[in-house]
């Protein structure tokens, strides 16, 4: 049986390794501000989805745990420590630690993993993506590139969330036993690591937060008619 409370878990990496993809485009200082303001809307976009009992950010930043806790967010101190980065095994130990301090907080809830670079994120998004899966079972939603993934959810409360992060995660994810789901979910299918990432979240109609630091920064069509309509 699918239990009723179900909660997200979010990791995020030190911000003076934040969005490297993006040093064409954006000074460090930028692309510091801009993760802190795509992690604002994607938490902002999970805690008003009706399914979602609460987020917690995994950091070992702690500029970033602020934010966390300042959005109404549980902050989790990231298990490998302030050097250890988030390569596929640092993020996989990260959501997994996450995970298990909800559950000793909260017993045996259902569990989301999502990425923290959701700016186009809309509530309803999440909401259909949790009433599309499958109860008591482990599911998965890919990203827009077809092969990572956007979402991972263990829905059975007494089940491990086994993150498998990384390059190639859908098809590892789907291996492990994680029905896929389909659905028009582009806020969530599409996080933001390249330049033509962050043009295409743009067009989608990005949150407040990552909207504001573009046209502060002065990225081109920061300000653009979404294709993407607030829900």
């Amino acid at each position: 049986m699918r239990p009723h409370a179900v909660h997200a878990v979010i990791a995020v990496k030190s911000l003076d390794r934040a969005k490297s993809r993006l040093a064409d485009r954006l000074r460090p200082e930028h692309r510091a501000r801009l993760a802190l303001a795509m992690l604002t809307d994607t938490v902002r976009a999970a805690l008003a989805a009706a399914p979602i009992d609460s987020v917690t950010v995994v950091t070992p930043d702690e500029v970033v745990a602020a934010l966390a806790r300042a959005l109404g967010a549980v902050a989790h101190p990231d298990p490998g420590g302030p050097g250890a980065g988030l390569a596929p095994d640092g993020l996989n130990n990260a959501l997994t630690s996450a995970a298990e301090a909800v559950r000793r907080a909260n017993g045996p809830v259902a569990l989301v993993a999502m990425q923290a670079d959701l700016p186009a994120l809309r509530p309803a998004e999440l909401a259909e993506v949790l009433a599309a899966a499958p109860p008591g079972r482990r599911a998965m939603v890919t990203d827009h590139t077809g092969e990572g993934t956007a979402a991972l959810l263990q829905l059975d409360g007494f089940a491990p969330l086994a993150p498998r992060f990384g390059p190639g995660s859908a098809l590892r994810h789907v291996t492990g036993g994680a029905f896929p789901l389909d659905g028009d979910w582009p806020g969530l299918r599409h996080d933001v690591d390249t330049g033509a990432d962050l043009d295409l979240i743009v067009r989608l109609g990005a949150g407040p937060a990552t909207t504001a630091v573009l046209t502060d920064i002065g990225h081109p069509g920061a300000v653009h008619e979404p294709v993407h309509p607030v829900c």
